[in-house]
């Protein structure tokens, strides 16, 4: 039996159309929602993967962008053995931008060793900033600031991190050009942090994507412009095998990232206005999702697969804190903490007079609406289907949600009804679960002996690691052997027969956290505190690059 809402789950400032639920929207078992669909193989399409998204299908990791040939569409890509597969790169000092902490890491650990005393602390703030220097100078004014020449191929991966519905369906290489040429870059030596680094990212994504007059395209048009080659026999049919679909988690996630929850109102449309909101009504998505569709239809893909959005408490950058505003630990059975803080801020120390937060309520309030957003995708395949398309659904969210160790994992109590009914707790392939400790969904840590927490998430504590990204090609690649695509072996002609695997011994080899972790991140969550206090490095960054 479903349990009843209380007073107590509410929250005064939630709108009208937001549904408050006591458990989360159960998730979606069959892709194809039971409804059959006769789909037209004829030819070889002449691009066998497209996506759109955010930061999760462009690959974002550890506070950056910079490995993109391990995004989760270029994974799929090599398991499908089609080296063919264009996408951005981000190669420069500091491996990518705006800041990877992860490397940054890595040099603090070579130049100061595995922690930093007191006395080396001027030597650390030193080191810190000719870092940022460094990097900021390359993409504002050096090689990284040159634009890709526009004459080149359209990209395949045509995600840009940062992006909900609105920037998918409205923004050019041009739109971001603009921008910067009406805020040239100031050597600024406080404030270290690329300026409009999310314009750059998407410049490099977006340069190549023009119409034959040379005019700017959306990710939708471009994805519409490779869609009309049509297959490798004739020009015509559909020119796209598999389009993946994923965006609309920063329609929702600004507002766990600067613990500020603004609902959108008058403007949500307007590019120009919405920067003010952290979190979309629901009546506001499905009217932005409704434009969406409309354009996906123009696109000649074969299958088309469609992401829902994760809910915003899973990623553990918003920590969980167990008590309420008398100190007093709180009653286990619930799926939320009383509040959500910075990852660094410790339960003993914070002080919800202080500290950055939104409230257990809060928290509900937005999850809840990302679950209308989710059925409001559900319903757009559902009738994808029924007019004869080949559209699937791939549940990001619930794959998150069954791997959720502080929300469901250590409380049983917490789970929903449907916790046993779509198979409980996530099973990670063999290769991870032979890894000790066995990675989970907690903030990442390590120290001298290695590894000691974590391993799903990278060091920003909302994007996957390598082996994460991992996990969603290997859903999607379930869902793509169930549509009918074919996977070949590295010589992209002999066949794979049987369920398709991802090589994750060959990821943990290839994912620098888990197969060499930072010696000195015993104290990583203290050392990322040190430099957002003396930088200011997260709340930059933050502006766009969620």
């Amino acid at each position: 039996m479903a349990k009843p809402v209380t007073s107590d789950m509410l929250d005064p400032k939630t709108p009208e159309d937001v549904v408050i639920q006591a458990q989360a929207r159960e998730p979606v078992t069959d892709p194809t929602l039971g409804i059959a669909v006769n789909v037209n193989r004829q030819g070889t399409p002449r691009h066998r993967l497209v996506t759109i998204g955010d930061s999760l299908t462009q690959g974002f990791q550890s506070g950056a962008i910079f490995n993109t040939k391990l995004s989760y569409p270029s994974i799929i890509s090599r398991e499908m053995g089609w080296n063919q597969f264009r996408y951005p790169t981000y190669d420069g000092p500091g491996s990518g931008f705006p800041l990877n902490l992860e490397h940054l890491v890595r040099q603090i650990e070579n130049k100061l060793g595995d922690t930093i005393d007191w006395w080396e602390f001027a030597s650390f703030l030193s080191l810190v900033r000719n870092y940022l220097d460094e990097v900021e100078d390359y993409w504002e004014r050096g090689p990284g600031s040159i634009p890709p020449d526009p004459s080149g191929k359209i990209n395949h991966n045509l995600a840009v991190y940062g992006w909900d519905l609105r920037n998918t369906l409205s923004r050019t290489a041009q739109t971001c050009q603009r921008i910067l040429d009406e805020n040239p870059a100031k050597d600024d030596y406080l404030r270290q942090v690329v300026e409009y680094h999310n314009e750059r990212a998407a410049i490099r994504v977006l340069n190549t994507a023009r119409d034959i007059r040379g005019n700017a395209l959306t990710p939708l048009q471009a994805a519409a412009a490779l869609s009309q080659v049509g297959t490798t026999e004739t020009l015509d049919g559909d020119g796209i095998e598999t389009l993946i679909i994923l965006i609309g988690s920063n329609n929702a996630l600004g507002s766990i990232l600067t613990f500020n929850v603004q609902w959108t109102a008058e403007g949500y449309d307007e590019m120009a206005i919405n920067d003010r909101y952290t979190v979309w009504r629901p009546i506001h998505f499905k009217a932005e999702l409704d434009r969406l569709v409309t354009e996906v239809k123009k696109i000649r893909a074969r299958h088309v697969i469609w992401g829902t959005v994760p809910h915003v408490t899973i990623a553990p950058f918003a920590r969980g804190v167990n008590k309420d505003t008398q100190g007093n630990k709180a009653q286990p059975g619930s799926r939320y903490f009383p509040y959500y803080t910075l990852p660094w801020i410790s339960a003993e120390d914070f002080d919800p007079n202080r500290h950055p937060k939104i409230t257990g309520p809060e928290a509900r309030a937005i999850d809840c609406a990302i679950d209308q957003y989710n059925d409001y995708i559900t319903e757009v395949v559902r009738q994808g289907r029924t007019e004869g398309r080949d559209w699937y659904v791939f549940e990001t969210a619930g794959l998150l949600d069954r791997l959720a160790s502080r929300r469901y994992l250590e409380d049983p109590d917490a789970r929903p009804d449907w916790w046993d009914k779509v198979g409980g707790q996530y099973q990670l392939p063999p290769a991870l679960q032979a890894l000790s400790p066995v990675p989970d969904s907690r903030f990442y840590r390590s120290g001298p002996q290695g590894r000691t927490s974590g391993g799903l998430f990278s060091l920003d504590g909302i994007h996957p690691t390598t082996i994460g990204y991992g996990i969603m090609a290997q859903e999607l690649i379930k869902i793509m052997q169930l549509a009918g695509v074919k996977f070949y072996g590295s010589d992209g002609k002999t066949e794979r027969s049987g369920e398709v695997k991802v090589d994750f011994n060959r990821l943990i080899a290839e994912d620098s956290l888990i197969s060499d972790p930072p010696r000195s991140l015993s104290n990583a969550v203290s050392l990322i505190n040190m430099i957002d206090k003396n930088f200011n490095i997260f709340s930059s960054m933050l502006k766009g690059s969620y």
